[in-house]
């Protein structure tokens, strides 16, 4: 396309050359699954814009820094799995990291709600988690996305708590509990996202451990990657609105910025950002991808770091009841009240299936500590994480719905990643994004 012909484009458009810069990818959400990108892009030698709604990159990431002792607690993303991906992208910041050994410190079953203790579990676990794992070595296409077959396997579409039945699997459902918060009701989720959540990866991780940042900072992973991306983020910025069909050279985003608006023309656009439709409100979207991102439902989860006193220090209070099934506590409530490498700083971590407000779900959370030994925490950092676990129902599952998804990747010039693509997992979210990269770089 001649120069003066793109020239015209951009009047008809109403826009100068002077207000537009130019990026080969724009990049909207600088959370774990967009910087992976901005980053790599960049490593690819292509020219990136990062779109991020808050000041800071990371999305659940959350580091919290004790001045007092120096000492840096995670709360968000805590632990990673021992994937290729996750040593070479912390490699690349120069960030060590360490195994952590399985087992961890004592645990404490306790109703929250009373503050009385809970039944251990039943059953032979070690048992269950191999029946667990030849479940999953059934599905291969679940490694990386959702690559589902026509027709989609029954199992997979059925509430979790069924294929627990159906499978003999009810001594692992405390275990995949414990690392699948904040999906909501894990008995109801259909079978294919707790697989998706605890896969095969997390299983190794549990027998042998997990990664984790040698000085537990993951927030310097982002802090590395803002440094290197510099002036090629937008923070505090959202799209107001977005042209992929006009111009058929680039894609045309505006967005506002702390300051003013700003005009961005691409060659292609990665959305990584959960794709509900209030989140996706400035893009244009057609009836195909108003029809499938419509169809999404999510959980919510909240991180909390909160001071408390009079708890034992190495004592995990687990939250469980002797009344419902499997002894798993009602939601919303609290997962867990743990201690942190601060003395007196523990972390709680608390689910509920719809949104809930920051004062009502401290209140819950001084609820539950109150049950375990009469003290009110002070909070000191605390964190809403939604929508979280993107899901849709077992029928759209069963009607081709992550076939129709999987058909919108690079189609109007756009690609999508994040966890509703993949898992509620950094090191999944990686992985999937890295095969996503490579398939964009065909597309040049």
């Amino acid at each position: 396309m001649r120069v003066g012909t793109v020239v015209s484009l951009l009047a008809c458009l109403g826009l100068s050359s002077a207000q537009v810069i130019t990026r080969d990818v724009t990049v909207i959400g600088g959370g774990s699954a967009g910087t992976y990108a901005a980053v790599n892009l960049r490593e690819r030698n292509r020219t990136v814009a990062v779109i991020e709604k808050s000041g800071r990159l990371g999305g659940h990431t959350d580091t919290y820094f004790d001045a007092a002792t120096g000492t840096h607690v995670d709360f968000g993303v805590l632990f990673y799995e021992n994937l290729t991906v996750v040593h070479d992208y912390f490699d690349h910041f120069g960030i060590p990291l360490t195994t952590v050994p399985p087992g961890g410190g004592e645990a404490q079953r306790i109703d929250l709600r009373y503050g009385t203790p809970v039944d251990a579990s039943q059953g032979n676990v070690t048992d269950a988690l191999s029946r667990y794992a030849a479940q999953l070595l059934q599905y291969p296409y679940l490694a990386v996305g959702f690559d589902l077959p026509d027709p989609v396997p029954e199992d997979l579409t059925l509430p979790f708590g069924e294929f627990v039945q159906k499978h003999d699997l009810g001594a692992v459902v405390d275990v995949i509990f414990s690392y699948g918060q904040g999906v909501g009701d894990l008995l109801q989720l259909p079978t294919i996202y707790v697989m998706k959540y605890i896969s095969l990866e997390v299983l190794d991780a549990i027998q042998n451990g997990f990664l984790q940042t040698t000085n537990h900072n993951n927030g310097a992973l982002y802090v590395g990657a803002t440094e290197q991306l510099a002036a090629d983020i937008f923070f505090n910025s959202t799209v107001v609105s977005m042209d992929r069909d006009s111009d058929p050279e680039w894609v045309h985003i505006e967005i506002t910025t702390p300051d003013g608006r700003q005009k961005i023309r691409t060659k292609q656009v990665i959305s990584a950002i959960p794709p509900t439709l209030d989140n996706l409100d400035g893009y244009d979207l057609d009836e195909v991808e108003q029809g499938l991102f419509g169809l999404f439902s999510s959980s919510s989860y909240y991180t909390a770091l909160a001071r408390v006193d009079g708890l034992p220090a190495e004592v995990t209070a687990i939250n469980r009841a002797n009344d419902t099934e499997y002894n798993l506590p009602p939601l919303p409530g609290v997962y867990v009240v743990t201690p942190t490498a601060v003395p007196g700083l523990y972390g709680i971590l608390y689910g509920s299936e719809d949104f809930i407000s920051e004062h009502n779900v401290k209140d819950a959370m001084s609820q539950a500590v109150q049950h375990l030994n009469g003290s009110n925490p002070e909070y000191m950092a605390y964190e809403a994480h939604a929508p979280f676990e993107l899901r849709v129902s077992p029928d759209d599952i069963a009607n081709g719905f992550y076939q129709e998804l999987n058909a919108l990747q690079g189609r109007r010039r756009t690609y999508y990643t994040g966890a509703a693509f993949d898992a509620h997992d950094s090191s999944r979210i990686w992985r999937f994004t890295e095969t996503l990269l490579q398939r964009m770089q065909g597309k040049q």
